[in-house]
């Protein structure tokens, strides 16, 4: 068996690869992987330190930030779009759970996401 670190689109994973018996019959190497965390991406400059906030406002789909439509101390009221992303080529917002002030923006234009994932904060 032979160990590899591979990338695939920003995401990190250790493959161990089991080697065949080299008969012409044999099956072709089987391949596990098991998701690795991946080095943070960098933060925006004007954005505040990663949970500044005590409302967390979340991604509800895996996706790509597409744009932020909020900066860090702008009020914003419940409904108000704070982030942008784009999954499936559909924009999708992602709303203030309620009026507050803007206290991080926990990503950037481009940035991967998961599902739940912390995008920004409000106080």
């Amino acid at each position: 068996m032979k160990n590899y670190t591979i990338t695939v689109n920003g995401n990190v994973y250790d493959v161990t690869v089991e080697e065949g018996t080299g008969s012409a019959g044999a099956a072709a190497p089987v391949a596990k992987a098991a998701p690795k965390p991946a080095a943070a991406p960098a933060k925006p400059a004007a954005a505040a330190s990663a949970g500044a906030g005590s409302v967390r406002i979340e991604a509800g789909a895996a996706g790509k930030v597409f744009k932020i439509e909020k900066s860090v101390g702008q009020a914003v009221n419940k409904g108000d779009a704070v982030i942008i992303i784009e999954a499936m080529k559909m924009e999708i917002p992602v709303v203030a759970p309620q009026d507050g002030t803007v206290a991080s923006i926990d990503c950037a234009v481009g940035d991967p996401c998961a599902a739940g994932q912390l995008l920004a904060t409000l106080n």
